[in-house]
């Protein structure tokens, strides 16, 4: 039987262009992962070899060719620079199950972006491959990271604890779940006031 896999869309918000990464995204994506500000709460060290950079685009590009997961590089459309990443992976299509992550660089923090950019990801998952429940993970600490999943509606459903070590330091995870049922796609008040994203 055709396993249903999960294609990577080219997606438009108000502010962003969500598109499949390529390989002149190596040099910023290197950027990106080896700023030790950046990755501070992040479930490994920063890179600290180029490599890396080439390895994660190959990553990419295979999940793309399993349809095994969709990982999009974000744009900002006011002036084109790459602003991080959003991904679905472990996508089971028995379970209609998903995980969801992100990474933005720290110049882009606190603006919306990634509230705007999973949520117009989340809207193409839920109304393209009938997901049922996507999962989502975050250092404990890192409260700007729950504050943006409990924006789009997801739940925190426990802790996982020390369940990471980067560099000899042990740190817990809270685990957030969002079901299809409870998934609103428009802006929630106070949530920012993004608009609605472009479909």
């Amino acid at each position: 039987m055709a396993r249903m896999s999960l294609p990577t869309p080219t997606l438009h918000t108000a502010r962003l262009l969500l598109r499949p990464f390529n390989d002149a995204d190596a040099d910023a994506l290197f950027a990106l992962h080896s700023n030790a500000y950046v990755l501070r709460y992040w479930d490994a060290p920063p890179w600290s070899e180029r490599m890396r950079a080439e390895r994660f685009l190959m990553a990419c590009r295979q999940m793309a060719e399993e349809g095994t997961g969709t990982r999009l590089a974000l744009d900002r459309v006011a002036d084109g620079a790459f602003i991080g990443w959003c991904s679905l992976t472990r996508w089971n299509p028995d379970y209609r199950s998903a995980s969801l992550g992100y990474c933005l660089d720290d110049a882009a923090w606190g603006h919306g972006y990634a509230t705007e950019a999973t949520r117009a990801l989340l809207q193409w998952a839920f109304g393209t491959v009938d997901l049922n429940r996507v999962q989502a993970e975050t250092d404990t600490r890192n409260a700007a990271s729950a504050r943006v999943l409990e924006k789009l509606g997801f739940v925190r459903e426990g802790t996982l604890r020390e369940d990471c070590v980067v560099n000899g330091e042990v740190s817990d995870s809270w685990v957030y779940g969002l079901i299809r049922r409870e998934w609103r796609p428009s802006s929630e008040p106070g949530g920012g006031g993004q608009p609605r994203p472009n479909r």
